[in-house]
């Protein structure tokens, strides 16, 4: 998944010579906590570190100067581990030197739940460990399609809690709770059935 295809394109930006009030009234206009500047970066903490002079200060006297950017053809996993490694909340996306688009954490936490099938409504995430072969996705896989389940995404990560990574099988169809079931007498060691919206059961 790259950053390209889950940017914001043709982002709303501000000039360096436009007053912070002209920077307030636009990210409040689109409901965005950062705008990019044609040389930089401006972001809400800057207008608040000038509260009551949004009137007399230009946006390059309190805008982020030294700019990180990310390019259209990086991961979203690459653009994660920026935006965590500078601590920030958005990177502009540059191509050829001109600016084609921002990325921000809540593009990355949707692109997230997309590949964990989780922003489809109704669906249930089944985690379970995986233990060899006898105790593996392909198994797993047939018993849930022996008790009547869709399988929607498959994923694995690991705990703190063993060596063997978790395994997660998200559903669309099926009782969850019979499959889970089923899961347990074929020896699996499930942990938890999530539904979307529901409840958490162990």
């Amino acid at each position: 998944m790259l950053v390209g295809n889950r940017m914001t394109k043709h982002p709303v930006t501000i000039g360096p010579d436009e007053l912070l009030s002209a920077a307030k009234a636009k990210m409040e206009a689109g409901r965005f906590r950062r705008l990019p500047v044609v040389v930089g970066l401006i972001t809400e903490r800057d207008l608040r570190e000038h509260t009551g002079h949004l009137n007399q200060v230009k946006v390059n006297g309190a805008m982020t100067g030294k700019l990180i950017t990310i390019g259209p053809g990086a991961t979203v996993e690459e653009a994660a581990q920026t935006l965590l490694k500078h601590q920030i909340g958005g990177l502009p996306v540059v191509e050829k030197g001109a600016l084609i688009g921002i990325i921000t954490t809540n593009d990355i936490m949707k692109a997230f739940l997309d590949v964990m099938g989780a922003s489809v409504e109704g669906s249930t995430r089944i985690d379970f460990v995986l233990e060899g072969e006898e105790r593996g996705l392909t198994e797993a896989s047939r018993i849930v399609n022996r008790e009547g389940g869709e399988i929607l995404g498959v994923g694995t990560y690991r705990e703190k809690i063993g060596d063997n990574p978790v395994c997660y099988l998200r559903l669309v169809s099926g009782d969850a709770e019979k499959i889970a079931t089923a899961l347990r007498r074929g020896g699996f060691d499930v942990l938890g059935v999530h539904k979307i919206g529901g409840q958490t059961q162990g």
